[in-house]
């Protein structure tokens, strides 16, 4: 039986690296759709933040959904559509049809990361293996996200920007094939309604609040657009905070987050993404634009971020397994702050040597951040709720990389390559700072193990036909 569990985080873990390299690879893409599409920056991070904000918006729905009427279903639908959106990706003629592309990936990719994590967390309920398996799930999301940029600039300096998602669909059939005759199908006892004007709001709420990120230096903060976005915003969150209080089955269980463990490995994900993002589009922008490099040449820039979060994840998840979230916490909390220091001094000619250490620091507190960060998420629960907890945890991160990307699109949108390296130092002191917000979370984190309230452990499910 042990056996077949790993199997089945083989499976759940291809998946996950399939949604994490979409969010990556296309960072490094961007100066070649741009020069394909002629499109600006702004334009370019809608090509980004349609995937994510998707993602963000329907991730906790997927793994409620999931819950409800089974996971391995719901997984299945999601590569489908996964696969579905990288085709049209791959033939989209112009930025309208690659951003609603990119939204059907994030339809899809909401429905592979919660569930796939629910479907783990299903078959492994011993607090201590489930701590070093969720190391492992970690270390390939990780893995993904920092390999991204290298595996799609050798796709785009080769055949071309669009090879990134026509590469996505021979991995999307093997892992079809394998759910069917290895994954089995789970679902909570107890199934939660959908929370449909919780859904509307969060999507609205999260929606305006990138578009202003994105629009307000292009437009003006002072626009009239943006005036009229502000209201919408403030407005959405109140009637979300007000729906959600007061419906028996809500999207988000505010009262989750009165238990500090969970509301501190919400803030934890949402800043180390935001740290990530910025990370990946500014030196994505800045080697490309500045130091003229091609897109295989700049991926291979981020190879020791790679390598680090591949390193450093699963040792992540042996000593939450061991300690509890603490120590590796405030490991990617030090080395997020390092990374950050390292480059707000970036010039035209900083040096290959000191890019690669800040990158290497980088890689070392995404690798140690992950583990620690989705344990205590889903730690404490029940598993007829592992989805939900997945489903926010995840929730976090996405929002986290869209508000990452809206910011640093932000600070470099309409800069000539002569001025770009001194308007990324701002996204550099902020990577800085969410280093330190990772540190306060590890206080806020528990001391030790966390202890589950699930059930003891039972066999493994045979594999639904």
């Amino acid at each position: 039986m042990r056996e077949q569990r790993w199997l089945v985080l083989a499976i759940c873990a291809t998946s996950i690296f399939l949604v994490g390299l979409d969010t990556t690879a296309v960072n490094v893409a961007l100066p070649a759709i741009g020069d394909d599409l002629r499109l600006a920056i702004a334009d370019l991070e809608w090509a980004v933040d349609a995937y994510a904000l998707v993602l963000a918006g329907l991730m906790i729905t997927s793994g409620a959904l999931a819950d409800r009427i089974g996971r391995r279903r719901v997984f299945r639908l999601g590569l489908v559509l996964f696969g579905a959106g990288s085709v049209a990706c791959a033939l989209a003629p112009s930025i309208g049809v690659l951003v609603a592309a990119r939204a059907l990936q994030g339809v899809g990719g909401s429905m592979l990361s919660p569930v796939a994590l629910a479907i783990v967390v299903s078959v492994i309920t011993d607090p201590r293996e489930r701590a070093r398996m969720i190391g492992v799930w970690a270390a390939v999301f990780g893995l993904s996200m920092a390999a991204g940029p290298v595996l799609g600039g050798a796709l785009i300096t080769g055949l071309g920007w669009r090879t990134v998602f026509w590469a996505n669909l021979p991995i999307i059939a093997v892992v079809l094939v394998l759910t069917a005759l290895f994954v089995p199908e789970s679902r909570a006892p107890k199934a939660r309604r959908l929370d449909l004007p919780g859904q509307i709001l969060l999507v609205v709420l999260l929606g305006a609040t990138v578009a202003v990120l994105i629009e307000g230096p292009r437009l003006g903060w002072t626009s009239p657009a943006l005036l009229a976005g502000y209201p919408v915003i403030a407005a959405a969150l109140v009637a979300f905070v007000r729906v959600e209080s007061r419906t028996a089955e809500p999207l988000i269980d505010l009262g989750l987050f009165r238990r500090p463990p969970f509301a501190a490995a919400i803030a934890g994900a949402v800043a180390v993404f935001v740290a990530f993002s910025v990370t990946l589009l500014l030196g994505t922008l800045y080697l490309q634009q500045v130091r003229g490099l091609r897109p295989i040449e700049a991926g291979l820039f981020t190879l020791p971020m790679a390598l680090a979060t591949t390193v450093c994840a699963p040792l992540s998840g042996h000593l939450v397994g061991r300690l509890g979230p603490r120590l590796p916490l405030r490991l990617a909390g030090t080395c997020t702050v390092i990374g950050g220091a390292l480059l707000v001094g970036l010039g035209d000619r900083t040096g290959t040597a000191h890019l690669l250490v800040a990158y290497l620091f980088a890689g070392i507190g995404l690798g140690f951040a992950n583990a620690p960060i989705t344990n205590t998420a889903v730690s404490g629960l029940p598993p007829e709720r592992s989805g939900l907890a997945g489903g926010i945890a995840s929730t976090a991160r996405q929002v986290g990389a869209a508000l990452g990307v809206a910011i640093a699109g932000g600070m470099v949108a309409g800069l000539g390559p002569d001025r770009l390296a001194g308007a990324t130092r701002p996204g550099w002191v902020l990577v800085a700072a969410c280093g330190l917000v990772i540190l306060a979370v590890a206080q806020a984190s528990p001391s030790g193990v966390a202890r589950t309230t699930a059930a003891q452990p039972g066999p493994v499910a045979a594999p639904a036909r």
